[in-house]
């Protein structure tokens, strides 16, 4: 029977409007570009002057800081608040429940303030045996809470909320029948969970924990409230003084880009990384029905 190579016959699928689309698009956005350029209205010298201004650079600092500890404590959180919603144990899965159900119902602007305030309605923490006079920490609240304190607890919380319906879906996703071989071959429930199930549900948890950890880049803007001096309370502060709002905005705007692309990069590493084996399969299987149809 002849071969037939498939290079010789088959002609890539012509896409032009792609190409206008994407010049439209590049010429709305030049336009754009240009209008804040050429705006009278923006003193770029000003803008020119904080956009390496040292007190700017290290509030951009302290928001990646923020974002880093809140992500790492909040997805701790949320491995162990999954684990507890998919637990045969009713009291465990009420718990994560009513977790999950508080966080979610309030804003995350009100549970700032309110950590925030903490001292007012516990002036003291005290550690020690209840009802009893033996006290071995005390301490004003004000002093433990501090208003960075406050801030990561408030953007951990609420992140572990978020975060515990995703782990969730992405353990969910995974089918049964590997934890159900891992079980035959007399793996304990915690390894079978770190070792079969956690690595292959990150395919699926990855990309919206992706967006989270954008979101909470940005929601690290709201611990201004509580006297935080992250990248946006410091350019508003610094606004505040020399009435240069615009301007300080483009700044805040510019380094919130920055940032985010930088912190994007890690995202599409491990996409890549923990869906090797799937997206290999999914091009495989491509390519088989596309040669397939070429050869009916």
């Amino acid at each position: 029977m002849a071969t037939q190579n498939y290079q010789d016959v088959v002609v890539p699928l012509r896409h032009p409007w792609r190409w206008v689309s994407a010049s439209i698009i590049l010429a709305l956005l030049g336009l754009f570009i240009y209008s804040l350029v050429s705006s009278p209205n923006i003193n770029h010298e000003i803008v020119a002057k904080y956009l390496f201004n040292e007190k700017v650079i290290g509030a951009a600092w302290l928001t990646v800081i923020l974002t880093v500890v809140s992500m790492i404590i909040g997805t701790i959180l949320a491995i162990i608040l999954a684990v507890m919603r998919l637990s045969s144990n009713p009291l465990l899965r009420l718990v994560s429940t009513g977790y999950v159900g508080f966080f979610r119902g309030t804003p995350l602007l009100l549970q700032i303030v309110f950590w925030g305030y903490l001292g007012i309605i516990y002036p003291t923490i005290d550690i020690g045996i209840p009802f009893t006079d033996i006290v071995w920490f005390s301490e004003k609240t004000s002093l433990v809470f501090t208003s960075l304190v406050a801030g990561i607890i408030a953007l951990s919380l609420n992140e572990a909320a978020y975060a515990a319906e995703i782990v969730r879906a992405g353990i969910l996703s995974v089918d049964g029948g590997q934890t159900e071989a891992a079980k035959s071959l007399g793996m304990s429930q915690g390894y079978t969970l770190r070792r079969i199930v956690l690595p292959q549900a990150m395919r699926v948890i990855i990309p919206p924990m992706g967006n989270e950890f954008i979101s909470m880049l940005k929601n690290t803007s709201l611990l201004q409230v509580v006297a935080v001096m992250e990248l946006y309370a410091r350019t508003s502060q610094i606004s505040s003084q020399n009435l240069a709002q615009v301007e300080l905005l483009v700044v805040a705007g510019f380094w919130y880009l920055v940032m985010t692309t930088v912190l994007s990069v890690p995202q599409n590493y491990l996409e890549r990384r923990y869906g090797r084996g799937f997206y290999a399969t999914t091009q495989q299987r491509r390519w088989l029905n596309f040669a397939a149809k070429a050869n009916a």
